[in-house]
């Protein structure tokens, strides 16, 4: 049933079990979902973490990705979020919404509106999405300064520090940048927009701390289609399993599953059936996994049992 019910609302902290995933063998895949019907449409397809991406709520709200949104509209998204889906929450706070005191205030707004972990980047104001040009950064120290704020001010959310400076400053000087936010309290790296694997491989192999990936199919990052060689090439999450913008227009066009998801679908190849979004909506109305079953008996649609589990058949 709906939120509104507290009797399957888990017990340990966004924060604690997001933790537990990291802690887990293997790559997290993570969709990208900028609602809370989004990120229904996301669990009931096995995931269990989402993205918030700050690209995929402004473009929901018709304003580009320039960091022009409210720190109060992101709560709004990722408080429906998770009450909807009671998944952990990575959630894109852009520049952290203003300098080291508002920092603090952003990390405490979105730990109370239910977010896992607040990834934070080193650019100045207008921001630009990481796989754009002319990105202009600030110091390495401001960003110490926020990322350190952040960690004192946090009870159980992770810190994600990511850096634009491949482009400007080279992949050594990124690894630099990241290594001194890693010391200032950053719990996960992230480096937007690296192009090949032996980027990745030296990028990974220069920290000491999990990596997280962003694969957008308008992106300069080229999908990484083998688990077992992401593995060995130091990749330990997958920030769009499938991806944020795809996911975005899955209430009116069809969610795409990811490239590396567990059933082995492409994002430009396989879409969610409209079913999908129809049966979530059922759902929310009260119809059990065997009335659903009754109803979309024939067609090709991807069912959660009462287990949890996803179950992917032709019904007869």
């Amino acid at each position: 049933m709906t939120w509104l019910e507290s009797e399957h609302w888990p017990k340990e902290t966004p924060g604690q079990r997001l933790q537990q995933l990291i802690d887990s063998p293997g790559i997290i895949q993570i969709p990208g979902a900028h609602n809370a019907l989004a990120g229904l449409m996301a669990k009931r397809a096995g995931f269990r973490c989402l993205y918030v991406s700050g690209a995929a709520v402004s473009a929901s709200l018709g304003l580009p990705d320039l960091g022009i949104i409210t720190l109060e509209e992101l709560c709004f998204h990722v408080r429906s979020l998770y009450r909807a889906t009671q998944l952990p929450l990575v959630v894109d706070a852009d520049t952290g919404y203003g300098e080291v005191m508002n920092v603090m205030r952003t990390v405490h707004e979105l730990e109370a509106a239910g977010a896992a972990a607040m990834q934070m980047e080193d650019q100045i104001l207008p921001k630009k999405c990481g796989h754009l040009n002319d990105k202009r950064l600030v110091t390495t120290e401001e960003m110490c300064a926020k990322v350190t704020a952040a960690k004192r001010a946090r009870r159980d959310l992770r810190i994600i520090a990511r850096t634009d400076a491949v482009q400007s400053e080279g992949l050594d000087g990124a690894i630099v940048r990241m290594n001194r936010y890693i010391e200032a309290g950053a719990d996960i790296a992230f480096a937007d927009a690296l192009v090949d694997e032996h980027m990745f491989r030296t990028f990974t192999s220069g920290i000491s701390v999990p990596f997280i990936a962003n694969m957008a199919e308008f992106g300069r990052t080229p999908y990484a289609q083998n688990p077992t060689k992401k593995k060995e090439s130091g990749r330990d999450h997958n920030a769009n399993g499938f991806t944020t913008w795809l996911a975005g227009g899955g209430v009116k066009s069809g969610l795409a599953y990811g490239a590396t998801d567990e059933f082995g679908h492409k994002a430009v190849e396989d879409k969610v059936h409209m079913h999908d979004l129809h049966a979530t909506l059922l759902h929310l109305l009260g119809l059990d996994h065997e009335q659903l079953t009754y109803r979309y008996a024939g067609r090709d649609f991807r069912l959660t049992d009462v287990h949890g589990n996803v179950v992917k058949e032709i019904l007869a």
